[in-house]
């Protein structure tokens, strides 16, 4: 597992990554981005609940242009769920 630069990841990254799971749904977002549904956390944004592994994953590449898989990266309070927070969202254990 590298470390991911998380930094060049914004905030509209993700807002853009969750518009991209909201246009596609679920089955569609997991399918064109290789990640699959969450086990542990849930982003919340809008009052709807959203992957944080997935969102963050899509977010870096829209930021970046280099796709990540899900090995690439932890997923959890350690990882994701820290990340996200530090850009000022919400994620709550499910």
């Amino acid at each position: 597992m590298t470390s991911v630069p998380w930094d060049r990841v914004s905030r509209a990254d993700v807002t853009r990554a969750i518009g991209e799971f909201d246009r596609l749904g679920p089955a569609g977002f997991f399918s064109a981005h290789g990640f699959g549904p969450t086990t542990t956390y849930d982003l919340i944004w809008d009052e709807r609940r959203y992957p944080p592994k997935a969102i963050l994953g899509v977010a870096y590449e829209l930021a970046t242009g280099q796709r990540l898989a899900p090995a690439d990266f932890e997923g959890g309070r350690s990882g994701a769920v820290r990340v996200l927070g530090q850009l000022g969202f919400t994620v709550q254990p499910r």
